[in-house]
């Protein structure tokens, strides 16, 4: 080959293209950003509207319908993902678009449909919050700052701005938020009372306010030769200053603000809180800007607080709950760990097979350099140091040694045919050239479909998948220019048998042992190629019996569970709960969670906004640490899961779902979405499947996204008695909405300097009973007031808790979580049981969300991929052969890995899952390896005469040492990862358990069943070709017959 011939002549050349491709490599590598999992670039925008004291049914159809029109327009939405949902004060909305649509362009489109019908919407509505959902940039580091002696709003200030601001200063941190803050308000508590003595009401209040405390530039003064600015000084300072405004006149008596209203500096009326370890609170959520590394920014954070702890007071303690950072990096360094081992292990394999320091050298050096080289197009591609990454080098490192091996065994070979180093250099890596590209090339072929996948699963693995492609080109490269340089060059020395040493002895009894193996295999293989029938059933029986023992005692599954150490409890009180309740039941639930020896500690929040949840003081999460495996915890994350949800039975007056799948989040596993018109129907059939869900074994905290119905008061205006004084449905709503949600009526400057809101409101104590309603006074045309309860009734109602749509229609979604089996087993099972006991009915349709969704979509897209795969597996063997008929026997072995798959998955007790499925990919082109160098040498054979048994025994005796070094480099590379040791390792563990399974029964077997088979299709191709030579010849005898004729 020209490669190999240039690099043996050129030795200069070929070290220093080595040199500059891992100087390279090491640059690359240095550049490149730290993350625990690569970037998933969903465009997905979502919007938040506040419309103060509406109900759900209100803001569903004063808000939530008319946007849904207008959203559904823009190109590019994805219908079937796309929701909304509606409570009390509140719409949201998460639209996703397809994967191809850049998020900026989504969210600008996003933007410009709401101005667009932002002139329809409510006038009270708050102004819509439009952003952006991208992973790269969520939470990174979440923090505490709690203490045993200080309120919430003594550590809001605290916290805001002295904190938070030296955090926001730090490069890569996009946002720092706080969670459960109190802050400062200028408190303008309206005594209705005083308002009807007075004869005022509440939007005058507003009005006034609002009108009398402000500052702004009205113009400046041009001298001669200078100009000075205007200021209108009319902001108000202090409570005294804004109690002493004049709201109206009476009488030619003024009547001040401070005679209908108390005015203090208060704070705003909490709606979210926050407890570590039980003691009050303050949060920050950290999140990291794009295109930063995780470990990077974290580590400058810590820095800064490290800094300032000694500056806080002593009773003041500053916890990191949550570091994605750290995280990252202790998964990155364990997957560099299994990769060094699996290298390691890889290298005394070769040794083991070679005996020969110098052949384990020159045969070991594919393997830094393929790697650091590789580093060089993940750099170029914008990939990041993550999991999938390395995990891609990590399970190539088997690989990336193959062709090394293929090629120096080869060598050696034709060493120990009498030939001298430098021919046997050149004609041992020619003969063997064209396979082990074959091989190469079929490799690529399988990871190149999987690294272009659309949708989630694409991006989810492009970097595993390209970061193989890549490396095993590398190690082609190498393999054809290092291996042969140094072969020929640098030969190993002849040792007299009295100099060897005790290993070398020992290796030398090994290998003769092997070669009385091979002469028994290459018996094996004659009496295998007099039993055709026979191999060929035991083959076809062992897969199919593989294929009904998964679905008989096999789980599938989606993603493999992960022990990371914590786990998240969403607690659900009733929908008319308020903060304090919700808190209350929250902290019952952690001190439950703490009681585990397993807890570290607990961080609980509540009213903040969930994963795709939407945000309210009558939900709350409870983040529960685990102390690490290794501080002595043997009992995993899952188990406790299944514990602490035992233990939380005992909670009553909530709902506690736990959450321990390994990945965090508050999204449940299985998620039935039932759509239709009718709300009454949806809501009685949801609750009629939950109750059958809750039977179902596996089946953990069942619930309804609608959570039930709440109280509500229902105000009716009097129209006729109304309409008569002049007071319209507009008057009562200014006049309510102030009263009891509260409202901005301005701003202003507290002590520190911080811009601060004026809230107005009623007293607590003239808003807690129905009958408050009444008494409010509404301003009469004429300037008098008159209590509410004189022109409008009002009366208890039951309102829904939440309404959500999918795709514009109503939707109830009856979700579970999966515990103890496997995702498809209890999914399978809820469904058997509506279809038995629960048919659905006309008018209301079933999708599926969560994780059997996904399910569904990732491993129909891998299904897609690998059929790509095996095709251009084909095509590639069509030119290596020069036949289309010799590559189906390659082909028809690639099943035969299912088996070892099967079986060692079904001992691990794990599922057929998304990792796992990527490790049958890779076998797929681990199998066509095999047996390409078992064809591919006795074609050769055959082309120099040798019969065609004959050839196919040769070429098992020939091909089998390297057959079985580059199995078991393959596997001695995969154990470290089956292993599954340090963080993320049980993620990582079935993908290196279905290679190392598929691996050994892919190899037996094919060892047998490929030659059976290329056999089988040798005599039919040649019988096919004498039948077609004898028609030929038939047609050409006749025509001579037919012309004389």
């Amino acid at each position: 080959m020209w490669i190999s011939d240039f690099a043996i002549r050129r030795p200069i050349v070929t070290i220093t293209a080595m040199i500059a491709l891992v100087a390279f490599g090491v640059a690359a590598l240095l550049q490149l950003k730290t993350d625990e999992f690569p970037d998933i670039a969903q465009p997905i925008v979502t919007v938040r509207i506040i419309y103060p004291g509406a109900s759900p049914e209100t803001v569903e159809r004063e808000v939530v319908d008319p946007i849904e029109e207008k959203l559904f327009g823009i190109p590019g939405v994805d219908r079937s993902q796309t929701t909304s949902n509606a409570t009390d004060g509140l719409a949201q909305f998460t639209v996703f678009f397809d994967f191809e649509k850049p998020v900026t362009e989504a969210s600008q489109d996003v933007r410009d449909a709401i101005s667009e019908i932002r002139g329809d919407l409510p006038r009270e509505i708050e102004e819509p919050v439009i952003s952006k959902f991208d992973p790269a940039e969520q939470s990174l580091l979440s923090l505490s700052i709690a203490s045993t002696r200080r309120d919430a709003r003594q550590l809001t200030a605290i916290v805001d701005p002295r904190i938070i601001r030296a955090i926001r200063a730090i490069p890569g941190v996009a946002q720092a938020d706080v969670v459960g803050g109190t802050y400062p308000e200028m408190t303008v508590q309206v005594e209705p009372a005083r308002l009807r003595a007075a004869g005022l009401s509440i939007a005058q209040v507003v009005q006034s306010l609002e009108a009398q405390n402000l500052a702004a530039p009205v113009g400046r003064v041009n001298g001669q030769l200078d100009e000075r600015t205007i200021r209108l000084r009319g902001r108000l300072e202090t409570a005294t200053e804004f109690a002493g405004i004049v709201v109206a006149e009476r009488g030619g008596r003024p009547i001040r603000l401070g005679e209908v209203a108390r005015v203090f500096e208060g704070t705003e009326e909490p709606r979210t809180a926050a407890l570590y370890d039980g003691r009050p609170a303050v949060g920050i959520e950290v999140k990291k800007a794009k295109g930063f590394s995780a470990t990077d920014v974290s580590d400058r954070v810590k820095a800064a607080l490290d800094r300032l702890r000694p500056t806080l007071p002593s009773d003041v303690t500053l916890a990191v709950v949550r570091d994605q950072g750290a995280r990252a990096r202790r998964a990155v360094l364990n997957v560099q760990e299994a990769l060094v081992e699996g290298a390691a292990l890889t290298v005394l394999v070769v040794f083991l097979f070679l005996n020969s320091w110098r052949s384990t050298v020159i045969t070991g050096l594919a393997l830094p350099v393929s790697v650091l080289a590789s580093f060089i197009p993940v750099w170029l591609l914008g990939f990041k140091l993550e999991t999938m990454s390395l995990l891609g080098l990590s399970l190539a490192i088997g690989i990336l040694i193959d062709d090394a091996i293929v090629v120096r065994e080869n060598i050696v070979r034709h060493v120990e045919m009498g030939k001298d180093h430098l021919t046997a250099s050149r004609e041992g890596t020619a003969e063997i050239g064209l396979a082990v590209a074959a091989t190469t090339f079929s490799i690529v072929a399988v990871f190149v479909p999987v690294g272009f996948m659309y949708g989630l699963a694409g991006q989810w693995f492009k970097p595993f998948a390209l970061t193989i492609a890549f490396s095993v080109l590398v190690s082609l490269f190498v393999s054809f220019s290092l291996d042969p340089m140094l072969s020929a060059y640098w030969a190993d020395p002849h040792v007299p048998e009295e100099r060897k040493g005790p290993v070398t002895r020992l290796l030398d009894r090994f290998n003769r042992w092997f070669e009385r193996l091979t002469e028994r295999y290459a018996r094996l293989v004659g009496w295998a190629l007099d039993h055709r029938v026979a191999v060929i059933l035991i083959a076809t029986g062992s897969f199919v019996g593989a294929i009904a023992f998964q679905a008989l005692f096999g789980g599938f599954g989606f993603v493999p569970i992960s022990d990371r150490g914590e786990m998240e409890v969403i607690v659900e009180a009733p929908p008319s709960a308020n903060l304090e309740y919700t808190t209350a039941k929250a902290e019952e639930v952690a001190a439950i969670a703490r009681r585990l020896p397993e807890v570290q500690f607990t961080f609980t929040t509540i009213g903040t906004p969930l994963q795709m949840r939407t945000p309210g003081v009558d939900q709350g999460q409870v983040y529960v640490k685990l102390r690490p495996k290794a501080e002595g915890r043997t009992r995993s994350q899952d188990e406790l899961g299944r514990v602490l949800r035992r233990e939380l039975q005992a909670v009553g007056g909530a709902r506690a779902f736990v959450f321990a799948g390994g990945f965090g989040g508050a999204m449940k596993d299985i998620q039935l979405q039932f759509r239709g018109t009718n709300t009454q129907q949806l809501t009685q059939y949801a609750e009629r499947v939950a109750a059958l869900a809750a039977t179902v074994p596996g089946a953990a905290d069942v619930g309804l996204s609608t959570r039930g119905t709440r109280e509500e008061l229902v105000v009716e205006p009097r129209r006729g008695l109304a309409g008569s004084l002049g007071v319209t449905v507009g008057q009562v709503a200014q006049s309510l909405r102030p009263a009891f949600a509260g409202i901005d009526a301005g701003d202003w400057i507290d002590p520190t300097g911080e811009k601060r809101d004026v809230r107005v409101r009623l007293a607590p104590e003239a808003r807690t009973r129905p009958a408050d309603l009444a008494q409010l006074p509404i301003t009469l045309p004429g300037g008098a007031t008159l209590p509410l309860g004189q022109v409008a009734s009002v009366r208890q109602g039951i309102a829904p808790g939440q309404i959500d749509h999918l795709d514009r229609d109503k939707v109830i979604t009856v979700g579970a979580n999966v515990s103890g089996r496997p995702l498809n087993d209890v999914l399978n099972g809820i469904m058997a049981r509506i279809d038995a006991e629960a048919p659905i009915p006309p008018g209301i349709e079933l999708s599926q969300g969560g994780q059997a969704k996904d399910q569904a979509e990732v491993f129909g897209k891998i299904g897609l991929a690998l059929g790509i795969a095996i095709l251009l597996m084909y095509l590639i063997l069509v030119v290596q052969f020069g036949s289309f008929l010799d590559p189906l026997a390659i082909l028809l072995s690639l099943p035969l890995s299912l088996i070892g798959v099967v079986l060692a998955l079904w001992l691990t007790h794990d599922t057929i899952n998304i990792m796992s499925l990527i490790g049958v990919i890779l076998l797929m082109g681990i199998v066509a390896k095999n047996a390409i160098l078992l064809i591919d040498f006795a074609e050769w054979a055959q082309e120099r005469g040798m019969a065609l048994r004959e050839a196919i025994i040769e070429a098992g005796k020939i091909r089998l040492r390297p057959i079985l070094m580059t199995t078991f480099a393959l596997i001695a590379g995969m154990v470290p990862v089956a292993l599954g040791r340090g963080e993320g390792a049980d993620f990582r563990a079935p993908l290196g358990i279905a290679v190392i399974g598929g691996t050994i029964t892919s190899t037996l077997l094919t060892l047998l069943v490929i030659p059976t088979v290329y056999e089988i299709m040798s005599e039919f191709r040649h019988a096919a070709q004498v039948r077609f030579r004898r028609l030929l010849g038939a047609k050409e005898a006749e025509a001579p017959a037919a012309e004389a004729a």
